[in-house]
């Protein structure tokens, strides 16, 4: 999976998706992420959920869902140290989500996130 095939895990199982790590952190560093979501903050639909990363997207890109590919960004300079396939069994879509700049235990805590009810998430890390 690179920048500008689709950006998204498409119908692809999601144990065996490639990640082309440098060609995504080339991304980030380039466009940057627009964050619009706050580490604290209320999700727009479903304000029980809380935002424990910041959370943002990389501008210009198209992920499975139609938006920017999403990216959670955590608190240390590590660059691109993992990544999220998600598969929301409700939507029937699947994501690309990154994580820049986490720590491990960040990494867990945004996996955790976002493994819940419907949706299924797959870690990869680089």
């Amino acid at each position: 999976m690179t920048p500008g095939d689709g950006d998204d895990a498409g119908d692809a199982d999601d144990a065996s998706v490639v990640i082309d790590w440098s060609a995504w952190e080339g991304l980030l560093r380039e466009r940057g992420v627009i964050l619009d979501r706050p580490r604290g903050s209320a999700h727009p639909r479903f304000p029980e959920m809380i935002y424990p990363l910041d959370y943002g997207y990389i501008p210009g890109t198209v992920g499975g869902d139609g938006d920017e590919i999403d990216v959670f960004v955590g608190s240390a300079e590590t660059g691109l140290t993992a990544a999220l396939i998600t598969h929301d069994l409700g939507k029937g879509d699947r994501e690309l989500k990154l994580l820049w700049n986490t720590t491990a235990a960040e990494i867990g805590v945004a996996h955790d996130f976002l493994q819940r009810d419907a949706m299924r998430v797959v870690l990869r890390r680089r």
